[in-house]
């Protein structure tokens, strides 16, 4: 009995350490309501035809799920992403104004490390970064470099992905041409 309740402890351990780490800067649907000034639009979402699922699968280093959520009104998106930092995802908002990055935020962070990247000195140099004009194979670059942070190394690459993903997604549901993606 004795040796139940502490194998019960230690099978629990684990699950209560990784919800005590996560540390909500702000909730997803508080950072929607934000991006559209109180009146957030009902969420829409992207399904991922075959080559536009393959060049957002470059952009995040991994296969991404066949659908995307997000919230557009005119020329504004609003996109919320979990990306891996080094072991745990970080739960990040973009809001994507006319082709160029209006507001980026860390909303939750589970990494032991690198939460550095959720204060404005860093976000800051994102805003109105737009993708790179150019037609190298890597042809989805951010056209300004963003400053790294010594420590947090790979939260700050999670946070480049996810800018550059949210300028990639946001273009294709600005474009008439659907034949890469069609929004529902």
């Amino acid at each position: 009995m004795r040796m139940r309740m502490i194998l019960g402890m230690f099978l629990c351990l684990p699950a209560t350490m990784a919800v005590a780490g996560d540390r909500v800067y702000q909730t997803p649907e508080a950072f929607v309501d934000e991006a559209f000034h109180g009146v957030p639009p009902a969420a829409s979402a992207l399904w991922l035809q075959p080559q536009l699922r393959t060049e957002l699968g470059d952009i995040l280093g991994h296969k991404p799920a066949l659908r995307v959520r997000y919230w557009g009104a005119g020329s504004r998106t609003a996109w919320i992403f979990d990306e891996i930092g080094k072991t745990h995802p970080i739960t990040t908002g973009v809001v994507v104004n006319t082709g160029a990055i209006e507001d980026i935020r860390v909303l939750v962070f589970r990494e032991s490390r690198g939460w550095e990247v959720k204060h404005p000195f860093f976000t800051d140099q994102f805003h109105d970064v737009r993708l790179a004009d150019n037609q190298k194979p890597d042809r989805h670059l951010l056209d300004r470099q963003i400053d790294g942070i010594t420590g947090a190394t790979f939260s700050v690459r999670s946070m480049k992905r996810v800018a550059r993903a949210a300028l990639f997604l946001h273009a294709h549901t600005q474009t008439s041409a659907g034949s890469l993606a069609q929004a529902r």
